[in-house]
């Protein structure tokens, strides 16, 4: 290949200097590998004459074919890169996903309508470069190998349910009350119980249904099945709405926040640069 690459740019510079300029090595050098190329075909591609090069008929019949196929390649690879630029890969947890970012993308693309985002929801954490994602919102202490970041807001969760169910929650900051299932993690429960004084927390009979991700445990609390423990910051818009409240005014934290991470090799491209500030911007509002 580095023969064939030499030819094609002799060919259609016209000579071997200027191929040697625009390949960034020298005249000597493209020689040779053209002279590579003559000994495995059999035939010359090329005169020397004292001071210039000239393609022979056989050169001729190779050189178009050749520059045609090269310029195809070039121009495949050109719309590779406008896609690049074009497409943005992101990755997130499901509940932040769902709850938080998905009904804001609307926003970012009416201020950068070239650019495409795709998104992936996934617990699982995803290998960024590997699998060719522009940029991670993971939920963490912002130290990640191989990443930069930058925190959104932190990681704060309380007691939320259903409106009509807000009077019959007024018991709930006794561990053992028990008029009303509860919805989410234990250890957030624990957690938010702790911060009051009151250990241990809720026993295990105080829990209802068992869901896989927070934003399902908030879809049964507004449905009236119990008292869901969440992000008052995901689901801002539900509090907004009124299809939630907040039960009590304390809120926990575990030490952890959301961030915008990104590898770190490829530095701050333009649409990834675009998406942070965008997503700062929202969380400012």
């Amino acid at each position: 290949m580095s023969s064939i690459r030499a030819f094609e740019a002799a060919a259609r510079t016209g000579g071997f200097a200027p191929a040697a300029r625009e390949l960034e090595t020298t005249a000597a050098a493209v020689s040779y590998h053209v002279r590579q190329l003559e000994a495995q075909i059999g035939a010359a591609l090329f005169r020397r004459l004292p001071q210039r090069v000239e393609l022979t008929p056989a050169g001729e019949a190779a050189a178009a074919e050749t520059i045609a196929a090269f310029a195809m390649l070039r121009a495949s690879f050109m719309r590779a890169a406008d896609i690049d630029r074009t497409q943005l890969r992101v990755t997130a947890l499901p509940t932040l996903g769902t709850s938080w970012l998905a009904p804001r993308l609307g926003r970012f693309r009416a201020l950068h309508p070239e650019l495409h985002v795709d998104l992936d929801l996934s617990p699982d954490t995803r290998d960024l470069a590997a699998e060719g994602f522009d940029l991670a919102i993971r939920n963490g202490h912002g130290k990640w190998p191989g990443l930069r970041a930058v925190k959104l807001f932190p990681s704060v969760f309380t007691p939320l349910c259903a409106p009509g169910l807000l009077a019959a929650a007024q018991g709930l900051e006794d561990p053992r009350w028990s008029d009303i299932p509860l919805l989410g993690r234990p250890d957030w429960w624990a957690a938010w119980y702790r911060d009051l004084g009151r250990e241990p927390g809720p026993p295990a009979n105080r829990f209802g249904t068992r869901l896989s991700a927070e934003h399902l445990d908030i879809a049964a609390a507004i449905a009236g099945h119990g008292v869901a423990i969440g992000s008052p910051i995901l689901f801002e818009a539900e509090l907004a709405a009124g299809r939630l409240v907040q039960v009590h005014p304390h809120l926990a934290a575990d030490g952890r926040a959301f961030w915008i991470a990104y590898p770190a090799v490829r530095g701050l491209t333009a649409k990834v640069e675009a998406f942070r500030d965008w997503l700062l911007s929202e969380v400012a509002v």
